[in-house]
């Protein structure tokens, strides 16, 4: 298991659309995905869950992966977030 925390610098926090390239990046992997924020979690891999999250600008979020390909899915869901959020 891998996590990875980042403090969200957007001044949209997450939204739709890079959501959107981050749900179809998260898809490639067998490994579960979870992001945590506010004391809620929802898949990585499912859209509307994400977004309910409701992550703002300043919050912090933790991104969990758990499975046999959660390295590769670390380095690029992490590379993915550090460059939209």
């Amino acid at each position: 298991m891998k996590e990875f925390k980042y403090s969200i610098k957007a001044a949209d926090g997450i939204h739709a659309r890079p959501a959107g390239v981050l749900v179809n990046a998260a898809m490639k992997y067998k490994c579960s995905i979870i992001m945590k924020a506010g004391g809620k979690e929802a898949s990585v891999k499912k859209l509307f869950a994400l977004m309910k999250l409701g992550v703002k600008q300043n919050d912090e979020i933790t991104v969990v992966f758990d499975g046999e390909d959660e390295e590769d899915a670390y380095w690029e869901i992490t590379k993915n977030i550090g460059e939209n959020y």
